[in-house]
């Protein structure tokens, strides 16, 4: 337990012995949660921040860009303490409208690595990644060899023409991977490659990225993009239809022999006008321990942000070991803009 959260469990004893106060009501602290993490599994893990801390909850979900949209409109009356957002070009979309508030905590920073955080500008990050997916590709087996997709490069070959489908190049996960091949490669080389994608595209880019994966399986188009955990979620699924989807599927963690796999993160961070910032900078620290960590591997089938904690996830081990990226996700996601205005360059939907 961190010390912060030692403080916080302490805090409602000494207000009673002080003001004499007793019930709930008197004693009761608030959290308010803004969240675009959309699982049920992660219910498990607001329950137990509240049962060991007493800190009760109150969450708003919605999708990313109406959280931004609602701070936005809210400005300082907003009643948010901490925000959470799954994608590292949305946490620093939100960082840059100056929506969050630098933190410094030695627990974050001693368990986060640099290249999964915000940058720190002297003060602390502005947010924290608290797990991880990659942006990998999945391939018909059957009309597909394994090189022809063994590197992001290579999906935009002309081996590969009328073979790819993806969902729209300007959703964030795509816009952080290309953002990704902007750092690698630079702008002339990524803007090429973004051509070659559009040229290889078997159908307009539509859908989400589990329809990418049963695009694939029915024959629609033979490669796609996903993140591993909409994978994962098939893969440990019981319905005949997924399990006959990821038969007819192979998985490709790209660029093993050069630059790695691209990955992402899903984060969180504290307002800028949060009214409870020592809870939210705790729900922090809590986020970043290894009980919370194995919840996002076990229950959302993402790998921790921490290193060292135990996996019990099968679809996870099925994947075993793989090279990953190096470059920070800060950079990524301040690729955006340019990216966006490549994508428009080259008719990427």
């Amino acid at each position: 337990m961190t010390p912060l959260l030692r403080r916080l469990l302490a805090l409602p004893a000494l207000l009673a012995l002080l003001t004499g106060a007793t019930g709930a009501a008197a004693q009761e602290k608030v959290l308010n949660l803004y969240s675009a993490r959309h699982y049920q599994t992660d219910e498990a893990l607001y329950a137990n921040f509240t049962q060991r801390t007493g800190i009760r909850i109150n969450r708003v979900d919605t999708d990313d860009a109406g959280l931004l949209a609602r701070l936005k409109s809210e400005g300082s009356a907003s009643p948010a303490d901490v925000v959470l957002l799954v994608d590292a070009a949305r946490l620093w979309l939100a960082e840059s409208e100056g929506l969050f508030q630098p933190v410094r905590s030695s627990v974050l920073e001693s368990r986060i690595p640099a290249t999964l955080r915000g940058q720190d500008q002297g003060q602390g990050s502005q947010w924290f990644g608290f797990s991880t997916r990659a942006r990998v590709v999945v391939y018909d087996k059957q009309r597909v060899p394994a090189a022809d997709v063994d590197s992001y490069e290579k999906l935009a070959s002309p081996a590969n023409r009328g073979r790819l489908c993806t969902r729209s190049g300007s959703h964030p996960y795509n816009l952080s991977l290309f953002g990704s091949m902007l750092e690698h490669q630079g702008p002339a080389a990524t803007e090429t490659w973004l051509k070659g994608l559009v040229a290889n595209m078997a159908r307009a880019p539509k859908g989400g990225d589990t329809d990418q994966i049963r695009g694939v399986a029915s024959g629609e188009c033979a490669i796609g993009l996903t993140n591993t955990y909409y994978l994962a979620r098939m893969m440990r699924s019981t319905a005949a239809a997924d399990r006959a989807v990821m038969e007819r599927v192979a998985v490709m963690f790209p660029n093993q022999s050069s630059t790695g796999t691209h990955v992402n993160i899903a984060g969180g961070a504290v307002a800028r006008h949060a009214k409870n910032r020592e809870a939210a900078a705790a729900f922090l620290e809590y986020l970043s321990g290894d009980d919370a960590q194995a919840y996002f591997a076990n229950g959302n089938n993402e790998w921790p942000a921490v290193t060292g904690v135990k996996l019990d996830n099968p679809a996870l081990l099925a994947f075993g070991a793989f090279k990953s990226e190096t470059i920070p996700v800060a950079k990524v996601g301040a690729n955006q803009v340019r990216v966006q205005q490549m994508l428009d360059r080259v008719g990427f939907k």
